[in-house]
């Protein structure tokens, strides 16, 4: 069994749920959604999918109960297309690091913005 196998089905898989987010399910709750990553386990059985949305914590919420109640249906799509021979656990996470990286983004340009007025302070 090939060691890259788990990230070949787990790309398969992220771009099969978001044809299915875009075309197939029309829950409102799911307008603002974006998927940016999947982690499969080494034995195919599960697959986190990574996701992000513009709003706030409550509506955050709402969109991951959206999700919840969505990955049944996803998993047996998933099913249909894809050819293996068990169809894994679906998982959807909300994915952190974008706000970690504007977190991080906002501070570094806080020191630039403080060190040219330090610079033309003198």
């Amino acid at each position: 069994m090939s060691s890259y196998r788990p990230e070949r089905v787990g790309e398969q898989i992220l771009k099969e749920t978001t044809r299915l987010l875009l075309y197939s399910i029309k829950d409102p709750r799911l307008t603002s959604v974006t998927l940016t990553g999947v982690q499969m386990s080494r034995d195919i059985s599960s697959a986190k999918i990574y996701f992000t949305a513009s709003g706030d914590s409550a509506e955050r919420k709402n969109i991951d109960k959206g999700l919840k109640s969505a990955a049944p249906y996803i998993r047996r799509e998933l099913g249909k297309i894809m050819q293996l021979r068990f169809v894994p656990n679906i998982y959807f996470r909300f994915d952190e690091s974008i706000a970690y990286g504007q977190k991080i983004d906002a501070l570094l340009h806080q020191v630039q913005e403080d060190l040219n007025d330090h610079s033309t302070d003198n």
